[in-house]
């Protein structure tokens, strides 16, 4: 009796198709209308205030950018007798804001997202990393009341210190010793709002890290911030440009924050610890509620120049990314 051996059954080939499957399809799908609508609603924007506020820019020429008055004269049955229209202070004020932001912030954020990421134990790296991203989502005016009510006072005791020992830099100088409500208030304020921002980017930048590289520089007998400064910092230079960069289109946007901390005048002012000053963003917020038509038109305008200074902000933080932003060595 003989045992017959066994078949072998030997499957079909496989169909080898680049064809992606029907759930990648959709998830194509879903991600490139999301993309696509982000882009649409943001030309509409621009759409709209370009239709808005051109003819103003079209009236006002040059002046509505360099000038720096904002005035309405209207007769007794309330048509606009004579107007001149003017964002120069406030562009000023906007960048003084911002970059002292800036400067204040990003080191700060920096130094936070370094401690979290290669210092702060398991539970305290967890609880701060929470209380960061919760700050983050906070509201602008809890900001503005907090900076108004609490930090004003403490801030404004800075202002004097740098005022008494660096006067001799004429941005630090003062023509009348009034403190309170200045651009630096306002951009110190600003820089508490953005440092949540800059550092949870920074954090996610360092923890990308390639870990081979870190171990090489251990191994080498680099200590911790030797390895810091040869791999990780060069590593994230382009992320760190990148958060700080959008911390500054977020300070150069702010409205409520600064609106509550700094005196709004229509007068360029060079001196950031001096009471006066503003922004676009303020000057939009203090005027709307008020304003005709005409005048809502200019305020359109000023949105429009505020929204193609964002876009320069961001133009000029990719080409710094692609330029200095290397994976370091």
């Amino acid at each position: 009796m003989s045992i017959d051996a066994p078949v072998k059954v030997i499957p079909e080939a496989r169909e080898i198709t680049t064809k992606p499957r029907l759930s990648d399809q959709v998830f194509r799908t879903i991600v490139t209308v999301g993309g696509m609508a982000s882009l649409v609603i943001l030309g509409l924007i621009a759409l709209f205030l370009s239709i808005k506020g051109v003819h103003i820019l079209i009236d006002e020429k040059l002046g509505f950018i360099t000038g720096s008055a904002w005035e309405v004269v209207t007769d007794e049955t309330g048509n606009i007798v004579e107007s001149k229209f003017g964002i120069g202070a406030m562009l000023i004020g906007t960048m003084l804001c911002a970059l002292i932001a800036i400067v204040v912030g990003v080191p700060i954020s920096v130094l936070s997202a370094l401690y979290l990421t290669f210092y702060a134990d398991g539970r305290v790296k967890k609880f701060l990393i929470s209380v960061i991203d919760l700050m983050a989502a906070f509201p602008s005016l809890l900001f503005g009341f907090w900076g108004f009510i609490v930090f004003m006072s403490s801030a404004e005791y800075w202002a004097k210190l740098v005022n008494k020992y660096l006067s001799f830099i004429p941005i630090f100088d003062v023509p009348v010793p009034i403190f309170e409500r200045s651009p630096f208030i306002a951009g110190l304020v600003l820089a508490i709002m953005i440092i949540p921002i800059v550092t949870s980017i920074s954090r996610e930048i360092f923890d990308q890290t390639p870990l081979d590289r870190i171990q090489a520089a251990y191994a080498l007998g680099a200590t911790k911030l030797a390895m810091i400064k040869a791999v990780v910092i060069p590593f994230g230079r382009g992320g760190i440009i990148g958060g700080a960069m959008l911390g500054l289109g977020r300070a150069m946007g702010e409205t409520v924050a600064v609106y509550t901390v700094l005196n709004v005048v229509y007068q360029i002012n060079w001196q950031v610890l001096f009471g006066a000053g503003g922004n676009v963003a303020s000057l939009i917020l203090l005027k709307f509620g008020e304003a005709g038509p005409y005048e809502v038109d200019a305020l359109m305008a000023a949105g429009l120049i505020l929204f193609l200074l964002t876009l320069l902000v961001n133009a000029t933080a990719d080409f710094l990314i692609n330029r200095f932003g290397g994976k370091g060595r």
